[in-house]
């Protein structure tokens, strides 16, 4: 069932410009903090502990439309009469959606409901503590009236507390005769009096005051925030390219390089929508320094023909509001997202705030940047690495232009159609420059997505993404040992799932690791499987359909690197036909995404379960999505079980135990498995054989049906 909240209003620390705070030093606008904080009183029926609560509820819980989340709270009375509780959602419009809260611990008082937001937009979600007049009878007169104790009495208070429902409670007609049916049987002495008990506690009477019940003492939870966004925010499978590069020629006999274009890039898009992918992400399209440009493999001193770094942004011919003049005009860029949206893409941009020593702000604005005692410009450096060719900016010397400008420069490109930024190293600039740029786009352009690229510590990647950031870049590139993925993806999918999504990424342009070196085509099958499968947004770098797996020595990431030079990968040469037709994993990759859009149980992120494995180099995890009817009837159901060998070297049998209720099943049913990848099929019970490996396939997914 779905539940609502509350609109929620402007937040304090939301300013609606930059510069508005009352000494100009930064543009939060927000008060004052006062010396006694408001506090919350407990309400007659106490509402503890709820979740999920986002810095106590400072920050807005996240969710996208569709998207089953638990609210859980504390809830308890004094004494032995019933209690209850409910969940309501306040939708943007201030319609209240109620949903029934269930006990799922009577020790620790625990309660808990499944709830969904059905749009987009600001809401609050609030737990109401009440007291159950009829739960209290019930329990009491079943006890009573078996014994013959206080018999009629009891049967009495039955009758004027359903009589109570139907006057103080809106019903339909048909559902209040319900209660005045059973009213008329408690009160009718000709019938023995366990019958008559029968008639109050009927399942039609106890289903309708479940759906509709008597509430006293009602009391609710503070109200918390919740922002419902588009589906786009938890799913989507992402390609990176870098434009230069698709449609690049080398001359034969001179070596000259022909740079790409955005209009040759286009030429990439059917393929990439071919193998279903949802967002093509352009690396930087902005002109390029030449002041300490890098030569091939991050090398100093680029030769006169050397592109040099798209991320050492700014050259005369402009900065972030401009094209490199090598990949086209405006019109080409226009052209392009026309064409991605035609073949069904949405078009993420990189986002880096950093510019060259040529960049235009390092003339007009050089109090954005950090000065040396030696009267110098800082270059980026994150010791041993330099990266000369790059000044980071500093917004402490003047936020307000700073942000302005910022936000200047991204509305250029929200006006180009672009609506998913990828920000290149967010956690070097402040965090409340990013709280502050967020929510003021989000104020016109509320379906702007963020991925934040942040591999950093946890402390800053979740502040990142409780104060905005969509999306963000995980560790998952590092885990590879089933303790690790099962700790890793735990810690996602549970608390950190109210404000943070997680990308997973088995390569990225800088990162190659030993693991992708060494590991094979197992290697990079099984890293794409379990990306794609273990979250609902993944991605990756073109040239991964090739298994580019050679490092730079002393490096983890690519040899010759596509960073620093063009790279033409001859795409002609894997398809139908070509010298090496068969040598490419984009078959596997359209079989992955293929999966991922036919199984609506992918597209969720907290609903991950992990099965036991005798084998430790093997890892089991399923994945169920259920939509039911306002009455509680099945409308349909997706289960998904993965089992991976994350072992790329060797075959490896196993037995797999599955947890059966996390499949919606009994431990002794059967069911009809079904391997997506291969097609094979078996009957699976609760204990399940596996073979994995390089001459298998690393990875079974597997759709379950119930016999």
């Amino acid at each position: 069932m779905r539940v609502t909240a509350t609109p929620l209003g402007t937040t304090p620390d939301t300013p609606d410009a930059p510069g508005t705070g009352s000494t100009g030093s930064r543009p939060t606008g927000a008060p004052a903090p006062t010396t006694e904080p408001p506090q919350t009183p407990i309400g007659r029926i106490p509402v503890l502990q709820v979740s999920p609560c986002v810095d106590g509820g400072a920050r807005p819980a996240k969710s996208v439309v569709d998207e089953q989340f638990t609210v859980g709270a504390t809830v308890f009375r004094e004494g032995h009469d019933a209690v209850n509780a409910s969940v309501v959602l306040v939708d943007p419009d201030g319609r209240e959606h109620v949903t029934a809260m269930t006990c799922t611990n009577v020790g620790l008082n625990t309660w808990e409901a499944s709830v969904s937001a059905d749009r987009e937009g600001l809401w609050t979600y609030r737990v109401e503590g009440w007291s159950d007049p009829y739960g209290t009878w019930e329990h009491d007169a079943s006890i009573k009236v078996a014994a013959d104790i206080d018999t009629e009495l009891m049967l009495e208070e039955g009758a004027r507390t359903l009589e109570r429902a139907v006057d103080e409670v809106s019903r339909t007609p048909e559902q209040a005769q319900i209660l005045s049916d059973a009213v008329t049987a408690l009160r009718d002495t000709r019938r023995p009096p366990i019958a008559r008990l029968h008639a109050g506690t009927d399942p039609t009477v106890r289903a309708e005051l479940a759906a509709r019940p008597l509430r006293d003492f009602v009391s609710p939870s503070t109200a918390f925030p919740l922002l419902v966004e588009r589906q786009r925010a938890l799913y989507g499978a992402w390609y990176e390219l870098f434009p230069r590069s698709e449609g690049a020629v080398q001359d034969p006999v001179t070596g000259h390089w022909t740079s790409g274009t955005l209009r040759t890039a286009a030429k990439r898009l059917p393929a990439v929508a071919r193998m279903g992918f949802d967002v093509v992400y352009l690396t930087p399209i902005h002109p390029i320094g030449t002041t300490a440009r890098k030569g091939p493999n991050n090398t100093l001193g680029a030769g006169p023909e050397d592109p040099g770094s798209p991320y050492a942004i700014g050259s005369p011919d402009g900065g972030h509001d401009a094209i490199d003049p090598n990949l086209g005009t405006f019109e080409d860029f226009d052209f392009f997202v026309a064409e991605a949206h035609r073949e069904g893409l949405e078009v993420a941009m990189d986002l880096a705030l950093q510019c060259s020593p040529d960049h235009p702000y390092v003339t007009t604005h050089p109090e954005w940047f950090t000065t040396r005692a030696d009267g110098s410009i800082a270059y980026a450096e994150n010791p041993p690495k330099k990266y000369q060719d790059i000044y980071p900016l500093n917004f402490d010397n003047d936020p307000a232009g700073a942000y302005a400008e910022m936000r200047r420069v991204i509305q250029v490109w929200i006006d180009h159609g672009v609506k998913i930024f990828r920000v290149d190293n967010p956690h070097t600039k402040p965090v409340e420059f990013w709280q502050w740029l967020i929510q003021d786009v989000a104020k016109d352009h509320p379906d702007v997505i963020w991925l934040a690229e942040a591999f950093t510590k946890p402390a800053m990647m979740h502040a990142l993404a409780k104060t905005g950031f969509q999306q963000s870049y995980t560790y998952y590139t590092w885990r590879h040992a089933k303790w690790e993925l099962e700790e890793y993806v735990s810690e996602l999918a549970g608390d950190a799932a109210a404000y943070m999504r997680p990308s997973f990424w088995p390569t990225t342009h800088d990162i190659l690791t030993p693991y992708m070196q060494f590991g094979g085509p197992a290697a990079w099958k099984l890293r794409a499987a379990l990306a794609a499968t273990l979250v609902p947004t993944y991605g990756i770098y073109s040239g991964y359909e090739l298994i580019e797996h050679v490092a730079r020595p002393g490096a983890e990431e690519q040899i010759d690197n596509e960073k620093y030079q063009y790279k033409n990968r001859r795409w002609e040469d894997y398809e139908p036909g070509g010298v090496k037709e068969g040598q490419s994993l984009a078959g596997y990759l359209t079989r992955l995404n293929e999966i991922r859009r036919e199984h609506p149980s992918l597209h969720w992120l907290r609903n991950i379960t992990f099965h036991h494995v005798d084998d430790e180099n093997i890892i089991a995890f399923s994945k169920r999505r259920v939509e039911t009817a306002p009455d509680g009837a099945v409308l349909s159901e997706d289960i998904v079980v993965v089992v991976a060998n994350l072992d790329p070297h060797s075959t490896r049998e196993s037995t797999v135990h599955l947890t059966m209720p996390a499949l919606g099943l009994d431990y002794h049913d059967g069911m009809a498995a079904q391997d997506l990848i291969t097609g094979a099929s078996w009957h699976w019970g609760e204990h399940v054989y596996v073979r994995l490996g390089p001459e298998t396939e690393p990875v079974h997914i597997v759709a379950i049906r119930r016999f």
